[in-house]
């Protein structure tokens, strides 16, 4: 398949439409040959198991996944758009890669990913890497710890082959009824870890700090695009009453945010790579979560970096710094632009951030 060829993460295809691809973040047509309704139709049967076209049939879309030996294992999106079908396919790798293939700081995320209990947010964009940085953490548990792992997902992305944990992984609409019914149940299957795909609801929350206060380690995932905005939404899933529990119980629970957006490369390797701010469980960003002023989390953040936290400034200008991303880029993908700027100006002045520590690496 082109997509496979290409390298790309996405493939949209529409009637009447040439199917697209999305390369290194942005869209490229694959040829001049637009989709009929047989096409999409023979697409649709090919990608769309049975149980989930008859879900299709109520709602006018679903979640699945599709694998063929040949070409590799997809993530589908089925929707109806103007009347007609249209489908948007995720390319998911066969092979996991490891926390130094995605780019990610091997030492912080190893010791992360060993931790016995409390809660670790993967945080991005769609199309951020999350899944993928999931994907390697249950990964490196299975090759280095003895655990029994439960996941629940919709659909299932990457497939676990068994070595020194035990993996069970459970499908939404197939395995389980939803989310709510599967962790409910999780706490009576003996798990050590619970990866969760998604967080979307205020019970998946509950039950997931639930379940990391009884002991538990709990993966999982929000739309969000920095460590400050996920600490609020996690708060605002519940009522203003709520709010000084859940502050206090997710104090308590939280071990860390590891938000990530994809950085266009400059220095001619294929793909993107991730520019990440990273929030540890601080005892000072404890305090911070628990009363409440998630707006003094940033500097608490930049000013952790011996705990293995970083900014999305500092990892953006480690990147620049690298030779990996474009100045440019560096300044379009953060947050406070002028702190970044002021970053390169320290360069000119020849005041380099470069002796600092990498993350997670010990003064």
């Amino acid at each position: 398949m082109a997509m496979v060829q290409l390298r790309s993460s996405d493939l949209f295809l529409k009637i009447g439409s040439p199917p697209r691809a999305r390369v290194d973040g942005g869209v490229r047509q694959l040829g001049n040959t637009s989709l009929s309704k047989d096409d999409m139709k023979d697409a649709f049967m090919m990608c769309v198991d049975e149980h989930s076209r008859e879900v299709f049939k109520k709602t006018h879309e679903v979640d699945t996944a599709f694998e063929d030996p040949d070409i590799g294992r997809f993530r589908v999106n089925a929707f109806m758009q103007r009347g007609q079908i249209g489908i948007v396919l995720r390319h998911v790798r066969s092979e996991i890669p490891d926390f130094q293939q995605l780019g990610l700081p091997v030492s912080t995320m190893e010791r992360l990913t060993l931790l016995r209990r409390g809660l670790i947010l993967v945080t991005g964009i769609t199309g951020s890497g999350k899944s993928t940085t999931l994907a390697s953490m249950i990964q490196y548990m299975n090759h280095n710890s003895n655990r029994h792992i439960i996941t629940v997902e919709d659909p299932i992305e990457y497939n676990y082959i068994d070595d020194r944990c035990i993996i069970n992984q459970r499908e939404v609409g197939i395995d389980t009824r939803d989310f709510k019914s599967a962790l409910r149940n999780a706490m009576r299957e003996a798990p050590d870890v619970i990866l969760i795909g998604e967080m979307r609801d205020v019970e998946t929350v509950q039950a997931a700090i639930d379940a990391a206060e009884t002991g538990h380690l709990v993966l999982s995932t929000l739309h969000t695009i920095n460590a400050q905005q996920t600490m609020e939404r996690i708060i605002n899933f519940f009522p203003p009453y709520q709010h000084n529990l859940i502050r206090m119980q997710m104090a308590m629970v939280f071990q860390a945010v590891v938000s990530q957006r994809l950085v266009p490369r400059k220095d001619g390797k294929p793909g993107r790579v991730p520019g990440l701010e990273i929030m540890v469980a601080t005892p000072t960003i404890k305090q911070m979560i628990e009363e409440g002023r998630t707006l003094e989390l940033y500097t608490a953040i930049r000013d952790s970096e011996h705990f293995g936290c970083i900014t999305f400034n500092q990892s953006l200008f480690k990147l620049f710094e690298a030779g990996t991303i474009s100045r440019e880029d560096a300044l379009a993908t953060s947050d406070n632009p002028d702190e970044m700027e002021m970053l390169f100006r320290g360069i000119q002045r020849g005041t380099s951030t470069s002796m600092m520590p990498a993350v997670g690496q010990k003064r």
